[in-house]
């Protein structure tokens, strides 16, 4: 009996030994399955990387590309086009340029035979570019270049008379009317000194200008706010700057209007919005216009400006200024010292009108006409709503000297046995001009234009002289 029980016992052990054995078998089986597997699926991991590594390599993006090396090339070449489109938004801070196209017709009222001409057509382009040029300390510099060329010289002076009825006419002298040379007419260079010196310059509210190059010196002198640009408002050369500089010629420029020169000013901020400003322009005179002795007897210009809110806050400018050219051209013909003093004024009196005056006195040099004055106005469109239209009016007054009424009859500056004038002068040009600005979009404008001059050159015989004109300008 005993032995039965052993027996059974080891059956029953062995019964129930069986099945752990088996599972045991089964687990062994499920892991060596698994791990087969798992390096299945590294080996294709690493093939998959590794042809996604060769596809990252190539710079294009082919047609069997893996999709996550097309999403990364993608990704990648959209930074690279910000990072590109960064830099150069950061090479071009600071840059800026302008082009315009003026396009002007004109033509006169009853002229006579004496006049010459009695209608022209001219055009003159303008492309400028301002570039900044580094820092010296906490001061800031740029340079700026100006391009012109134009053909046909436009109605110019007729009757003898001492303002010209086109300011925006521009051609080289002596050359063909076809000629269209570019001429770089301006470069320079400013200099903005922060004061004080090696302060920080956000906080400043004072700082020095520093210029020197070839250059219009009504950039920086006898400005106006309405009355300085033929491409716009007034047209007439005794209303764009004071006429005893510019239609008397006592700012020294050469035939095409620029010089090389210097210029120094003392800008001062801290009560803004009130602004003031001192500034010294040493430029070229006579043959100096063209780089010959540029220095030698120099034009010299000093001025004292503010700009002010006056009116309930309506923005002013005022300028006061003295003059003194080295090498003046006398109405005979010599080369002697003139000197003068004027001021510009323009004055906003209403939202959309301003107000402008000018005036001058010789107070050395034989000249034509030794005191001028100017003025006039500007009203916008928005009093018949047409915001961007304006009308312009205005009127001017060029008295004869004392020695030009003495002597116009009979002098003879060129020496050809002939008077140059050939008529006792008196009284004064009296000039008048209205146009109306006509937006069509930005960029393009046209402009009717009515002027007439009373006794041309001081010629109390002469006829009036009526013009009529339409300016078009692009402006980009």
């Amino acid at each position: 009996m005993a032995g039965w029980k052993r027996l059974a016992a080891h059956v029953l052990t062995g019964a129930l030994a069986a099945p752990a054995v088996l599972a045991g078998e089964a687990l062994d089986s499920e892991i060596l399955r698994r791990l087969e597997a798992m390096e299945k699926r590294i080996a294709q991991l690493e093939a998959e990387n590794a042809a996604l590594q060769r596809s990252l390599e190539e710079p294009y993006i082919s047609a069997e590309e893996p999709p996550v090396a097309a999403r990364l090339k993608a990704v990648e070449s959209q930074v690279s086009s910000y990072r590109q489109a960064a830099r150069t938004v950061e090479s071009l801070e600071g840059i800026s340029a302008g082009v315009g196209l003026t396009m002007m017709a004109q033509g006169l009222v009853d002229s006579g035979d004496a006049t010459g001409k009695d209608s022209e057509l001219n055009y003159r382009a303008d492309a400028t570019v301002s570039l900044p040029a580094g820092t010296l300390g906490n001061a800031e510099g740029f340079l700026f270049a100006h391009f012109r060329m134009g053909q046909g010289l436009g109605l110019e002076n007729p009757g003898g008379a001492f303002s010209s009825l086109n300011s925006t006419s521009f051609q080289r002298p002596g050359s063909e009317s076809s000629d269209s040379t570019v001429l770089l007419a301006q470069a320079w260079y400013q200099l903005d000194v922060p004061l004080p010196l090696g302060g920080n310059p956000d906080l400043s509210r004072r700082h020095i200008e520093f210029n020197f190059g070839k250059m219009d010196p009504f950039v920086f002198f006898d400005q106006n706010a309405i009355a300085d640009d033929e491409t716009k408002g007034f047209v007439n050369q005794a209303f764009i700057h004071n006429p005893l500089l510019d239609v008397g010629g006592d700012v020294g420029v050469d035939e095409f209007g620029f010089t090389p020169g210097l210029r120094l000013a003392y800008v001062d901020d801290f009560y803004k919005p009130q602004h003031y400003s001192v500034s010294l322009g040493v430029f070229g005179s006579g043959q100096g216009t063209g780089f010959d002795d540029s220095l030698d007897s120099p034009f010299i210009i000093v001025q004292a400006d503010t700009e002010q809110r006056l009116f309930g806050g309506l923005v002013g400018n005022y300028r006061l200024y003295a003059w003194r050219n080295g090498r003046g051209q006398d109405f005979d013909g010599a080369v002697s010292s003139h000197t003068g003093v004027g001021l510009s004024f323009n004055q906003q009196i209403a939202d959309y009108a301003t107000l402008f005056l000018r005036a001058g006195v010789q107070t050395g040099g034989d000249v034509p006409f030794d005191r001028a004055l100017t003025l006039g106005g500007e009203w916008g469109g928005s009093y018949w709503s047409r915001g961007a239209d304006a009308l312009g009016v205005a009127f001017g007054w060029l008295q004869t000297s004392d020695e030009f009424r003495r002597a116009s009859l009979t002098v003879d500056a060129d020496a050809d046995g002939s008077p140059d004038y050939g008529y006792r002068a008196s009284g004064a040009e009296q000039v008048t001009e209205l146009y109306y600005r006509y937006r069509l979009n930005r960029q393009f404008e046209l402009s009717p234009n009515l002027q007439y001059i009373r006794r041309p050159g001081g010629n109390g015989r002469a006829d009036g002289i009526s013009a009529f004109g339409l300016r078009a300008q692009l402006s980009y």
